[in-house]
Protein backbone atom coordinates (compact mmCIF):
# COMPACT_ATOMS: atom_id res chain seq x y z
CA UNK A 1 0.00 0.00 0.00
CA UNK A 2 2.74 2.29 0.91
CA UNK A 3 4.40 1.38 -2.16
CA UNK A 4 1.23 2.32 -4.51
CA UNK A 5 0.67 5.71 -2.75
CA UNK A 6 3.85 6.60 -3.39
CA UNK A 7 3.68 5.50 -7.06
CA UNK A 8 0.44 8.16 -6.78
CA UNK A 9 2.22 11.05 -5.16
CA UNK A 10 4.98 10.47 -7.62
CA UNK A 11 3.09 10.78 -10.60
CA UNK A 12 0.63 13.39 -9.74
CA UNK A 13 3.97 15.59 -9.04
CA UNK A 14 5.41 14.57 -12.10
CA UNK A 15 2.14 15.78 -14.09
CA UNK A 16 2.71 19.01 -12.19
CA UNK A 17 6.28 19.56 -13.26
CA UNK A 18 5.25 18.53 -17.08
CA UNK A 19 1.98 20.29 -17.48
CA UNK A 20 3.27 23.49 -14.83
CA UNK A 21 0.68 23.23 -12.04
CA UNK A 22 2.17 21.37 -8.76
CA UNK A 23 5.49 21.96 -7.17
CA UNK A 24 5.65 25.64 -7.96
CA UNK A 25 6.29 24.88 -11.51
CA UNK A 26 5.10 27.67 -13.83
CA UNK A 27 4.59 27.24 -17.49
CA UNK A 28 4.73 29.35 -19.82
CA UNK A 29 1.88 31.44 -20.63
CA UNK A 30 1.47 32.06 -23.59
CA UNK A 31 1.29 29.35 -26.63
CA UNK A 32 4.93 29.36 -28.58
CA UNK A 33 4.06 27.87 -31.83
CA UNK A 34 1.45 25.70 -33.57
CA UNK A 35 3.02 22.37 -32.18
CA UNK A 36 2.54 23.98 -28.50
CA UNK A 37 -1.07 24.78 -29.71
CA UNK A 38 -1.89 21.01 -31.08
CA UNK A 39 -0.17 19.82 -27.72
CA UNK A 40 -1.81 22.14 -25.79
CA UNK A 41 -5.87 21.94 -27.53
CA UNK A 42 -4.95 18.33 -26.92
CA UNK A 43 -4.63 18.83 -23.39
CA UNK A 44 -7.81 20.33 -22.68
CA UNK A 45 -9.68 17.36 -24.29
CA UNK A 46 -7.66 14.80 -21.93
CA UNK A 47 -8.41 17.51 -18.92
CA UNK A 48 -11.93 16.98 -19.73
CA UNK A 49 -12.47 13.34 -18.68
CA UNK A 50 -9.48 13.64 -16.31
CA UNK A 51 -11.48 16.09 -14.26
CA UNK A 52 -14.73 13.86 -14.38
CA UNK A 53 -12.65 10.41 -13.40
CA UNK A 54 -11.60 13.09 -10.10
CA UNK A 55 -15.41 13.62 -9.24
CA UNK A 56 -16.26 10.60 -9.47
CA UNK A 57 -13.09 8.98 -7.38
CA UNK A 58 -14.32 11.56 -4.94
CA UNK A 59 -17.89 10.35 -5.33
CA UNK A 60 -16.82 7.06 -4.27
CA UNK A 61 -13.95 7.98 -1.97
CA UNK A 62 -11.19 6.87 -3.74
CA UNK A 63 -7.95 8.35 -3.68
CA UNK A 64 -9.73 11.23 -2.57
CA UNK A 65 -6.85 13.43 -1.16
CA UNK A 66 -5.40 12.63 -4.78
CA UNK A 67 -8.30 12.88 -6.32
CA UNK A 68 -9.23 16.66 -4.75
CA UNK A 69 -5.72 17.68 -5.98
CA UNK A 70 -6.20 15.93 -9.45
CA UNK A 71 -9.99 17.86 -9.60
CA UNK A 72 -8.54 21.44 -8.43
CA UNK A 73 -5.64 20.99 -10.69
CA UNK A 74 -7.54 20.53 -14.00
CA UNK A 75 -10.17 22.99 -13.50
CA UNK A 76 -7.02 25.67 -12.75
CA UNK A 77 -4.94 24.67 -15.67
CA UNK A 78 -8.16 24.35 -18.34
CA UNK A 79 -8.96 27.80 -17.45
CA UNK A 80 -5.97 29.18 -18.13
CA UNK A 81 -5.02 26.92 -21.51
CA UNK A 82 -8.67 28.18 -22.21
CA UNK A 83 -7.68 31.60 -22.28
CA UNK A 84 -4.30 31.36 -23.91
CA UNK A 85 -5.57 29.24 -27.13
CA UNK A 86 -8.17 31.65 -27.62
CA UNK A 87 -5.72 34.51 -28.03
CA UNK A 88 -3.53 32.58 -30.11
CA UNK A 89 -6.46 31.68 -32.51
CA UNK A 90 -5.14 32.41 -35.67
CA UNK A 91 -8.52 32.23 -37.92
CA UNK A 92 -12.22 33.36 -36.86
CA UNK A 93 -12.77 29.44 -37.13
CA UNK A 94 -11.18 28.68 -34.41
CA UNK A 95 -11.91 31.61 -32.24
CA UNK A 96 -15.58 30.18 -32.75
CA UNK A 97 -14.56 27.05 -31.27
CA UNK A 98 -12.98 28.47 -28.53
CA UNK A 99 -15.77 30.86 -27.61
CA UNK A 100 -18.66 28.06 -28.05
CA UNK A 101 -15.83 25.72 -25.84
CA UNK A 102 -15.70 28.24 -23.03
CA UNK A 103 -19.28 28.33 -22.64
CA UNK A 104 -19.72 24.53 -22.37
CA UNK A 105 -16.69 24.83 -19.82
CA UNK A 106 -18.59 27.19 -17.73
CA UNK A 107 -21.64 25.12 -17.35
CA UNK A 108 -19.19 21.82 -16.81
CA UNK A 109 -17.21 23.32 -14.24
CA UNK A 110 -20.34 24.54 -12.25
CA UNK A 111 -21.07 21.05 -11.78
CA UNK A 112 -17.56 20.52 -10.85
CA UNK A 113 -17.42 22.64 -7.89
CA UNK A 114 -21.03 22.45 -6.75
CA UNK A 115 -22.72 20.36 -4.44
CA UNK A 116 -20.69 17.01 -2.58
CA UNK A 117 -20.55 14.61 -5.25
CA UNK A 118 -22.86 11.77 -5.00
CA UNK A 119 -24.38 9.40 -7.95
CA UNK A 120 -27.03 11.79 -9.62
CA UNK A 121 -24.46 14.32 -9.66
CA UNK A 122 -21.98 12.43 -11.36
CA UNK A 123 -24.10 11.35 -14.03
CA UNK A 124 -24.30 15.12 -14.51
CA UNK A 125 -20.80 15.39 -14.81
CA UNK A 126 -20.55 12.31 -17.32
CA UNK A 127 -22.76 13.90 -18.87
CA UNK A 128 -21.72 17.04 -19.67
CA UNK A 129 -18.44 16.26 -20.28
CA UNK A 130 -19.02 15.01 -23.41
CA UNK A 131 -19.54 18.34 -24.70
CA UNK A 132 -16.44 19.89 -23.41
CA UNK A 133 -14.30 16.99 -24.98
CA UNK A 134 -16.21 17.39 -28.39
CA UNK A 135 -15.40 20.63 -28.77
CA UNK A 136 -11.96 20.29 -27.45
CA UNK A 137 -11.59 17.56 -29.72
CA UNK A 138 -12.52 20.09 -32.41
CA UNK A 139 -10.37 23.17 -31.74
CA UNK A 140 -7.24 20.42 -31.74
CA UNK A 141 -8.15 19.16 -34.93
CA UNK A 142 -8.72 22.54 -36.78
CA UNK A 143 -5.12 23.76 -35.03
CA UNK A 144 -3.37 20.70 -36.37
CA UNK A 145 -5.22 21.59 -39.91
CA UNK A 146 -3.67 25.26 -39.42
CA UNK A 147 -0.56 23.55 -38.81
CA UNK A 148 -1.02 21.33 -42.05
CA UNK A 149 2.82 19.59 -41.08
CA UNK A 150 3.08 15.70 -40.34
CA UNK A 151 4.50 16.16 -37.13
CA UNK A 152 1.06 17.99 -36.12
CA UNK A 153 -1.01 14.63 -36.88
CA UNK A 154 1.81 13.33 -34.23
CA UNK A 155 1.43 15.63 -31.81
CA UNK A 156 -2.50 15.47 -32.10
CA UNK A 157 -2.37 11.51 -32.04
CA UNK A 158 -0.23 11.32 -28.92
CA UNK A 159 -2.08 14.14 -26.85
CA UNK A 160 -5.45 12.12 -28.00
CA UNK A 161 -3.35 9.16 -25.80
CA UNK A 162 -3.41 11.85 -22.80
CA UNK A 163 -7.63 11.92 -23.20
CA UNK A 164 -8.17 8.12 -23.69
CA UNK A 165 -6.33 7.03 -20.43
CA UNK A 166 -8.37 9.28 -18.48
CA UNK A 167 -11.76 8.61 -20.26
CA UNK A 168 -11.01 4.58 -19.98
CA UNK A 169 -10.61 5.51 -16.07
CA UNK A 170 -13.36 7.51 -15.60
CA UNK A 171 -15.37 4.85 -17.68
CA UNK A 172 -14.51 2.47 -14.90
CA UNK A 173 -15.16 4.38 -11.37
CA UNK A 174 -19.21 5.31 -13.89
CA UNK A 175 -19.50 1.57 -14.11
CA UNK A 176 -18.45 1.04 -10.49
CA UNK A 177 -21.02 3.61 -9.63
CA UNK A 178 -23.81 1.66 -11.96
CA UNK A 179 -23.88 4.70 -14.17
CA UNK A 180 -24.70 3.04 -17.59
CA UNK A 181 -22.58 0.38 -16.98
CA UNK A 182 -23.20 -1.45 -20.46
CA UNK A 183 -22.21 1.84 -21.81
CA UNK A 184 -19.42 2.83 -20.19
CA UNK A 185 -17.71 -0.60 -20.71
CA UNK A 186 -18.69 -0.15 -24.42
CA UNK A 187 -16.94 3.11 -24.30
CA UNK A 188 -14.17 1.67 -22.48
CA UNK A 189 -13.47 -1.35 -25.36
CA UNK A 190 -13.72 1.40 -28.32
CA UNK A 191 -11.03 3.85 -26.00
CA UNK A 192 -8.60 0.38 -25.50
CA UNK A 193 -8.60 -0.34 -29.46
CA UNK A 194 -7.81 3.21 -30.03
CA UNK A 195 -5.49 3.57 -27.63
CA UNK A 196 -3.57 0.31 -28.66
CA UNK A 197 -3.64 0.96 -32.18
CA UNK A 198 -2.21 4.64 -32.15
CA UNK A 199 0.92 3.57 -29.69
CA UNK A 200 1.96 1.88 -32.87
CA UNK A 201 1.39 4.46 -35.41
CA UNK A 202 3.25 6.52 -32.55
CA UNK A 203 6.27 3.72 -32.55
CA UNK A 204 6.55 3.48 -35.79
CA UNK A 205 6.86 6.95 -37.14
CA UNK A 206 9.86 8.41 -38.81
CA UNK A 207 9.67 11.65 -36.29
CA UNK A 208 9.79 9.57 -33.25
CA UNK A 209 13.72 9.70 -31.54
CA UNK A 210 15.15 7.46 -29.43
CA UNK A 211 13.93 9.66 -26.42
CA UNK A 212 10.45 9.25 -27.73
CA UNK A 213 10.67 5.17 -28.23
CA UNK A 214 12.24 5.12 -24.78
CA UNK A 215 9.00 6.44 -23.47
CA UNK A 216 7.34 4.31 -25.46
CA UNK A 217 8.66 1.15 -23.86
CA UNK A 218 8.19 2.85 -20.51
CA UNK A 219 4.23 3.43 -21.88
CA UNK A 220 3.44 -0.47 -22.83
CA UNK A 221 5.04 -1.29 -19.30
CA UNK A 222 2.10 0.54 -18.08
CA UNK A 223 -0.39 0.04 -20.24
CA UNK A 224 0.14 -3.50 -18.61
CA UNK A 225 -0.71 -2.61 -14.76
CA UNK A 226 -3.59 -0.11 -16.14
CA UNK A 227 -5.43 -2.50 -18.32
CA UNK A 228 -5.12 -5.06 -15.55
CA UNK A 229 -6.97 -2.83 -13.30
CA UNK A 230 -9.76 -2.16 -16.36
CA UNK A 231 -10.61 -5.88 -16.68
CA UNK A 232 -10.47 -6.85 -13.01
CA UNK A 233 -13.21 -4.07 -12.30
CA UNK A 234 -16.84 -5.05 -12.60
CA UNK A 235 -19.99 -3.27 -12.10
CA UNK A 236 -20.94 -2.69 -8.45
CA UNK A 237 -18.68 -5.79 -7.44
CA UNK A 238 -16.03 -3.18 -7.58
CA UNK A 239 -13.74 -2.47 -4.51
CA UNK A 240 -12.16 0.56 -3.03
CA UNK A 241 -8.86 -1.08 -3.86
CA UNK A 242 -9.15 -1.96 -7.35
CA UNK A 243 -10.51 1.44 -8.13
CA UNK A 244 -8.00 3.14 -6.44
CA UNK A 245 -5.15 0.88 -8.40
CA UNK A 246 -6.74 2.41 -11.69
CA UNK A 247 -6.97 5.83 -10.63
CA UNK A 248 -3.03 5.35 -10.04
CA UNK A 249 -1.92 3.63 -12.98
CA UNK A 250 -4.13 6.06 -15.21
CA UNK A 251 -1.98 8.85 -13.90
CA UNK A 252 0.85 7.38 -14.65
CA UNK A 253 0.39 6.36 -18.12
CA UNK A 254 -0.63 9.96 -18.40
CA UNK A 255 2.38 11.03 -17.46
CA UNK A 256 4.38 8.99 -19.88
CA UNK A 257 2.01 10.07 -22.65
CA UNK A 258 2.07 13.51 -21.90
CA UNK A 259 6.13 13.15 -22.12
CA UNK A 260 5.56 11.67 -25.83
CA UNK A 261 3.37 14.64 -26.69
CA UNK A 262 5.56 16.67 -25.93
CA UNK A 263 8.65 15.52 -27.80
CA UNK A 264 6.37 15.41 -30.57
CA UNK A 265 5.53 18.52 -29.98
CA UNK A 266 9.33 20.08 -29.84
CA UNK A 267 10.39 18.76 -33.31
CA UNK A 268 10.27 21.61 -36.15
CA UNK A 269 9.87 20.15 -39.69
Amino acid sequence: MKRRVFIASTAIAGMGVGMGIGMGTVAHAQVLDLNDAINKAGRQRMLSQRASKAYLALAQNVESRNAQQVLDRSVSLFERQLGELKSFAPSAAIRGTYDALDGAWGEFKRELTGLNPGKAEAAKVVKLDAAVLALANQGTTQYEAASGKPVGKLVNIAGRQRMLSQRMAKFCLASAMQIDPAGSTAEIGKSRTEFLAALEVLRNAPEATAAIRQELVLADAQWIFFNRGLQRLDGASASASLMSDVFVSSENLLAIMDRVTGLYAEIKS
